[in-house]
């Protein structure tokens, strides 16, 4: 399984340019095995970037969250105290974003891979 953090998430699911085509290709191909995970966390953090203005879509969020969260395009993996807890053990190097945080972790408790382009957390050894 493949957790996308929320960057690669939307850029994804928007096709954004952020990605190459051989990366939007990748993603498409773990899709399409079911192999697509995001955090309960980058669906709040798309909100969050939507509504400050962060986030531009072609449609209300509502209609497309419910796209975005569609069990044959990728499964949310909720935020529970087990996650919670055990973000606390992430290195004291590791960002201060707590989105990123609860992913990261997400990720590691899970034995998930990490698709991520942000280099703050691509650097930590864990």
């Amino acid at each position: 399984m493949l957790l996308l953090d929320t960057q690669v998430w939307i850029w994804w699911l928007l096709r954004d340019e952020a990605l190459t085509e051989e990366e939007l290709q990748t993603l498409d191909e773990h899709a399409r095995k079911g192999e697509i995970a995001v955090s309960a966390a980058s669906v709040w953090e798309a909100e969050l970037l939507e509504g400050s203005g962060k986030l531009f879509l072609k449609e209300n969020f509502e209609s497309w969250i419910v796209k975005a969260t569609d069990p044959k395009v990728c499964k949310v993996i909720p935020i529970d105290t087990q996650v919670i807890s055990a973000q606390r053990k992430l290195p004291i190097t590791f960002p201060d974003d707590p989105a990123d945080r609860l992913i990261v972790t997400t990720a590691l408790m899970n034995n998930y891979s990490l698709a991520t382009k942000n280099e703050k957390i691509q650097n930590i050894e864990f």
